[in-house]
């Protein structure tokens, strides 16, 4: 998949904007705050139908503004894709693919894969479990529509329920026949929503050790450990046991929407013992693995995002992962940073054509 053209109006900082591109390498330079991070998060937005910085939408209209309208000219093998994202204040967001609306957001993903590596990745080791989910399931769901549409079923089924346990709490009543109906529910959706991510994880494992290998350079020993209260016992044993629990907190405790994953050096959890470097190289790894994942899904390169890498990476670990993309002819790659010529350095010994847009003079 190729983004040919890409036009902004009132997106973020951005009033008014249209850039073509390179079918390679595209990098975005210009000073802090002129908006390099926009343009790579507009693109993201196209794929998934939402920003990767901030799901907001009332947020992503700049300011004094009451819209934003993206829209973007792909190229695949077979056909064009013209996509166009907008959002008025106070109306639904709409996508629209060749000029026909979507019903449905989700029905949008997956059409174009992406991938992005980006400063606040680092949440994925320093956040809670929820942000590693997101993770999965994210990588998942681009992948898979059955398993995305399960997931979004659990959790409007999950919504339902805490509030029926507010509800209960709040009126100082229980009904037993009420909460079962959404025990049914819940456990018919969690149990294939457990075995693909436990499927997932088999495939995606083994990818990611060698992509750490490849960026550490080192025989480190590394692994991701999927924690799920699913491994032993059902979702129906699990809501039953803990109903009392469920009622004194008011929301649901137990199932998959608490799953995790755990992420370990040499046998040790890599948040507590790992040094900044090996975190770095780890998250790095996870992002590429996510990349070689999907390209074998999809048979055709996700677009590559590499936003403000210079920020949290150094030199060497910037070129490396540039080099890792283009050795595996890993397609279009749009990069942002502030130095025109630390770009220039890290892209000359590549001999891929490149396009650079100083953002300063535009």
């Amino acid at each position: 998949m190729i983004l040919k053209k890409l036009s902004l109006t009132n997106y973020k900082s951005i009033g008014a904007f249209e850039l073509d591109f390179n079918s390679s390498i595209n990098c975005f330079v210009g000073d802090n705050g002129i908006g390099k991070s926009n343009i790579i998060d507009s693109i993201y937005h196209l794929a998934f139908g939402k920003s990767y910085f901030n799901p907001s939408a009332n947020e992503n209209i700049k300011f004094g503004t009451d819209f934003f309208v993206i829209q973007g000219k792909f190229k695949n093998l077979k056909r064009i894709e013209k996509i166009i994202c907008s959002f008025k204040k106070g109306q639904k967001k709409k996508i629209k693919r060749n000029q026909k609306n979507y019903d449905k957001i989700s029905d949008h993903i997956g059409l174009i894969p992406l991938v992005i590596i980006s400063p606040i990745d680092q949440d994925l080791i320093l956040e809670g479990s929820a942000t590693r989910r997101k993770f999965i399931d994210g990588v998942i769901g681009q992948t898979d529509k059955i398993y995305l549409q399960k997931i979004l079923d659990y959790n409007k089924i999950l919504t339902q329920r805490n509030t029926l346990l507010k509800y209960f709490s709040l009126n100082q009543n229980f009904n037993k026949g009420t909460i079962e109906i959404y025990n049914s529910q819940l456990s018919k959706l969690a149990k294939p929503i457990f075995e693909k991510r436990l499927s997932f994880l088999n495939s995606f494992i083994p990818l990611f050790k060698e992509c750490y290998k490849k960026i550490s350079g080192s025989d480190e020993n590394v692994n991701i450990i999927y924690k799920s209260d699913l491994k032993e016992k059902s979702t129906s044993d699990l809501l039953k046991e803990s109903i009392d629990l469920d009622r004194a907190y008011k929301f649901t405790t137990k199932g998959i929407h608490k799953d995790d994953l755990e992420f370990k050096i040499m046998g040790q959890n890599i948040k507590k013992f790992g040094s900044q470097g090996q975190q770095k190289s780890f998250l790095i790894a996870l992002k590429i693995a996510q990349f070689n994942f999907m390209k074998n899904v999809f048979n055709t390169n996700p677009i590559v995002l590499l936003d403000d890498i210079f920020d949290k990476l150094d030199y060497n670990r910037v070129k490396k992962i540039i080099k890792l993309f283009k050795n595996q002819k890993m397609g279009q790659i749009f990069i942002s940073d502030t130095d025109e010529n630390r770009i220039k350095k890290v892209l000359s010994p590549l001999k891929n054509s490149y396009k650079i847009f100083n953002l300063n003079s535009i």
